[in-house]
């Protein structure tokens, strides 16, 4: 069972950083049965291999820069850039630099918390 984050505020230091890849960390920042906010840093050269997923996701680049690859079509995207992911499309990218996804997610990704 899903468990509903209190609303409030956020402030990052409240939150764990989690590694889940080489060179990849995550940061969930809110998130309640319907949606979910994710902080994912890369190092440069760091790979968020192609896959797809049930969950709508848009995403920002915060910071760098990533190859992103959307249903084999792939585009160089900058700080101040992002994508909108529709259910079970194939996506994936690569950090071009150190570089910082603000990904959201409906509804929440459960696998992305912890039992």
């Amino acid at each position: 069972m899903l468990v509903k984050q209190a609303a409030g505020f956020i402030k990052s230091e409240d939150f764990p950083v989690e590694a889940v890849e080489p060179g990849i960390t995550r940061q969930i920042l809110g998130y309640d049965s319907e949606l979910m906010m994710v902080r994912v840093c890369f190092t440069k050269g760091a790979i968020g291999y192609v896959h797809k997923h049930v969950h709508r996701q848009v995403s920002f680049v915060e910071k760098g820069s990533f190859e992103v690859e959307i249903d084999g079509e792939k585009k160089v995207l900058k700080a101040g850039d992002g994508y909108f992911i529709p259910p079970n499309i194939l996506h994936g990218a690569v950090a071009l630099e150190d570089a910082v996804l603000i990904d959201v997610f409906t509804p929440c990704r459960e696998d992305f918390l912890k039992p």
